[in-house]
């Protein structure tokens, strides 16, 4: 496909799990994809050259988020191979301890926050200057943010809900520009985070929320994703898009 020919995209996280598989699709697509990890270059070099020997493009870029000036270092990552943005995918972010509120330490709850909630805000306010007119802004949250309440995942939740509201507040403020601003809202997919997690009875469980009977694959989102990034996804902006197989029905 060729609907990005001549874009350049960067998927934060995008060298494992959805964002490996949204840093292909858009590649697919013809965007020239930074691919940005924070320790593990092995997985970020076996994303690359996966894209590459399809015939697309991609550079890696490193970035520790959750740390001190890690928007900065990104940028300037980005900035010695790249020259201006037109998609940005905030897809990094990690899943923490399942515990409860009376489990939840100050220490946990802060890292968790560091890394889903304070990065990506600081990676999109340096995106702005790069990001070109009718571009697009793309934010992975999670379907537990409208429903499902888990009582398990309540840090993990509060912290993907700022993103919510990232993505309506900015969809405004950038409307003029033609850049869209929009959220993709997975269920459980089948990805490295839940490893250990999606077996036996839980796996027939977690399927069963789903009418479709099944748990989701990286591939969903990144289809997902590759529709709003797209110029048939111009219309649509300040929208949370359920990309959970029906979960919430």
């Amino acid at each position: 496909m060729t609907a990005l020919i001549g874009k350049t995209a960067l998927v934060t996280g995008g060298s494992r799990g959805i964002g490996r598989a949204i840093a292909q699709r858009l590649a697919g697509d013809g965007a020239r994809v930074a691919v940005h990890y924070g320790s593990n270059e092995q997985a970020a070099k076996e994303t690359v050259s996966a894209i590459e020997a399809t015939g697309g493009q991609a550079f890696a870029v490193r970035a520790e988020l959750g740390t001190e000036g890690d928007a900065e270092t990104l940028w300037a990552a980005f900035d010695a191979q790249a020259d201006g943005l037109d998609i940005l995918v905030n897809n990094a972010g990690i899943l923490g301890d399942q515990v409860d509120i009376t489990g939840v330490t100050r220490e946990h709850f802060d890292r968790l926050f560091a890394v889903n909630t304070r990065a990506p805000f600081f990676v999109t306010q340096l995106a702005l200057e790069r990001l070109r007119d009718g571009g697009r802004v793309v934010n992975v949250s999670t379907m537990l943010t409208r429903g499902l309440a888990q009582p398990m995942s309540i840090n993990y939740a509060m912290s993907k809900g700022a993103l919510d509201v990232l993505t309506s507040t900015l969809a405004k403020q950038l409307g003029p520009r033609a850049i869209t601003v929009n959220t993709v809202a997975p269920g459980v997919i089948d990805t490295d985070m839940h490893e250990g997690r999606l077996v036996g009875e839980a796996l027939r469980w977690v399927s069963s929320l789903s009418p479709l009977g099944r748990v989701g694959s990286p591939e969903d989102v990144a289809d997902t994703v590759a529709f709003l990034a797209s110029d048939q996804g111009r219309w649509v902006t300040g929208h949370w898009l359920d990309a959970s197989g029906g979960s919430l029905l």
